[in-house]
C-alpha cells in the first residue's frame, strides 16, 4: 500500500466525519424550538392546574377514590402482602 492511497483514505474518512457532522446540525437546526420564557410560564402553569397528591399541604388531602399511590383493591387474590 501506498502511503498516498493511505492519505487519500484519511481524506475519505475525514470528509465523511465532516458530512456526518453536517448533517447532525441540520438536524439540530430543524428541530423546533421555544423561547425559554414560553417554557416557563408552560411549566409553571403545568403544575398550577395539575394536582399532586404527594404535596397534600399545597392540595389538601386527598380522597381514598383519588389517590392513585394508595393501596389498590385486588378481587379474587388468594392472598395479600404486606
Amino acid at each position: 500500500m501506498s502511503s498516498r492511497g493511505g492519505r487519500q483514505s484519511m481524506s475519505e474518512l475525514r470528509y465523511r466525519r465532516l458530512l456526518e457532522h453536517n448533517q447532525r446540525l441540520r438536524e439540530d437546526l430543524a428541530r423546533p424550538r421555544i423561547r425559554v420564557s414560553e417554557a416557563a410560564a408552560s411549566l409553571i402553569r403545568y403544575c398550577k392546574t395539575t394536582k399532586d397528591h404527594l404535596v397534600p399541604s399545597v392540595w389538601g388531602p386527598v380522597t381514598k377514590a383519588d389517590d392513585v399511590y394508595g393501596q389498590q383493591k385486588t378481587g379474587g387474590g388468594c392472598c395479600s402482602i404486606q
